[in-house]
């Protein structure tokens, strides 16, 4: 089961990050259809955060087609959004663990790793797109 955890210093609410918590877990398999999320009483006590904010998430979730409701019984996985199985990407992730080792080592926070991560992303995510444009568009 997915257990939540917030970062008071981000800028980002609450609830959007209950529910990049879940996406994030329904892409590398961590949940999977028909596992139950944490009840809402659940999440609210042990986040020290008010349980419309954990309905607004769950809500969210819920029109997006991920996850679905059932009074008086709780909330399940509908479906996911997972690539390859973990299995598969263990390689990976134990190459991605050491990486953040050396990272950590070499000072970096939590947020310069974020940071690195995602404009190398969009970086080489853009090189891409640029290389398989037709000359034309170019």
């Amino acid at each position: 089961m997915i257990e939540f955890v917030l970062d008071g210093r981000s800028k980002v609410n609450t609830y959007v990050q209950l529910i990049q918590q879940v996406k994030q877990s329904l892409r590398v398999g961590l949940l999977n259809p028909g596992d139950q999320l944490p009840k809402v009483r659940d999440v609210a006590q042990s986040l020290a955060i008010n349980p419309n904010t954990v309905l607004k998430a769950y809500r969210e979730l819920e029109i997006e087609g991920l996850v679905e409701g059932r009074p008086g019984v709780g909330t399940f996985v509908r479906r996911t959004l997972g690539g390859p199985p973990l299995a598969d990407q263990a390689e990976l992730r134990a190459e991605l663990v050491a990486w953040l080792r050396r990272a950590r080592t070499a000072g970096l926070t939590s947020e310069d790793v974020t940071a690195l991560v995602e404009t190398t992303l969009r970086a080489t995510l853009a090189a891409e797109a640029a290389r398989t444009r037709p000359a034309t568009a170019r």
